[in-house]
């Protein structure tokens, strides 16, 4: 068995802005594992936010000791990208190798396609009011948020955007007054859902409130023994591979998240469909679907994911699984 991790970069077809910054391509890691005669890859992307870099990921990948299985890697590595990649590799080799889907492995039914959200990154009032014009007709919009005068950015894309759907992600930029503001209006805009609108860490007040709106944990929830610290603040759990390590123990996440009570929004770092095409998987059935990674790219893999108004599909066995 060998392993093999390639830098790869694609182009996004424009500038995407979060309150954190803003990037004009997305920077990934491919994972390639080898046993001579079949070849499973994966896809990670490293988060500054997390402490984690393209270099220190690929260096962790690097120095796992081959040979390799699922089992072993959890104990190997935390969760996070670098697992994520050889995780997510080590499926697509174990059905190349059975000549069988990766859902038939995982004891799962037949993926069907889910609607997912479509982000419109963060940007002035007006731009963002354009942009969602012009993306009006997706049944769900997914808005970047999370600054203290956010107020004119919602008016915006709800007046340019009327029948869609909408769910908020403030990726952990307002503070307990500024939400306690906001809250209010978001309803009154139909907002279906805000995610993490505090920081991880500080969101406590989030217990003491109600939440008529419900609220997501996105950076306060990364694996199943961060599941605990939620009690009492979130009502549902945002699950991205590359938070939990990898496929394998998202659907454990999955799983335990539905049995505590919580609903569930399967969603992604901006990577291509090979990133996308586990994820799949987890979504099937989630509250919110958010795999639209790929449909902010100038190019994506070849055999992409199919994208279309039934939502996004699961992968063909060419791309992945």
């Amino acid at each position: 068995m060998k392993l093999n991790v390639t830098t790869d970069v694609f182009p996004l077809a424009e500038v995407f802005t979060i309150s954190r910054g803003s990037r004009t391509h997305a920077h990934v890691l491919t994972v390639r594992i080898t046993d001579g005669a079949h070849t499973g890859w994966g896809e990670c992307v490293p988060y500054p936010r997390y402490g984690e870099s393209i270099e220190s990921v690929s260096e962790a990948i690097l120095a796992l000791p081959m040979p390799l299985d699922r089992a072993r890697l959890q104990e190997l590595l935390p969760s996070g990208a670098a697992r994520n990649a050889v995780d997510c590799a080590l499926w697509d080799l174990e059905a190349k190798r059975a000549g069988k889907r990766v859902w038939e492995l995982a004891g799962l039914a037949a993926p069907h396609p889910e609607i997912t959200a479509f982000t419109l990154s963060l940007d002035s009032p007006q731009q963002m009011g354009i942009a969602a014009a012009k993306q009006g007709h997706r049944p769900l919009l997914k808005i970047k948020l999370g600054t203290p005068d956010d107020m004119a950015r919602l008016e915006a894309v709800r007046h340019g955007a009327p029948k869609s759907r909408i769910i908020v992600d403030a990726n952990e930029g307002w503070s307990a007054e500024v939400y306690q503001e906001l809250a209010p209006h978001l309803i009154r805009l139909g907002v279906d859902l805000v995610e993490q609108p505090l920081p991880a860490g500080e969101d406590e007040m989030l217990s003491e409130i109600e939440r008529p709106l419900p609220v997501c944990a996105d950076e306060s929830a990364h694996d199943c023994a961060t599941l605990p610290e939620l009690a009492g603040k979130y009502d549902v759990v945002n699950i991205k591979l590359d938070k939990t390590g990898g496929l394998t123990e998202a659907l454990s996440l999955k799983q335990a998240a539905l049995a505590e009570g919580y609903k569930v929004m399967v969603g992604c770092m901006v990577g291509s469909s090979l990133a996308m095409a586990p994820a799949t998987l987890v979504a099937q059935g989630a509250m919110v679907t958010d795999l639209d990674g790929p449909l902010l790219l100038a190019q994506d893999r070849d055999n992409p994911l199919q994208f279309d108004d039934l939502g996004v599909h699961p992968p063909r066995a060419a791309l992945w699984g």
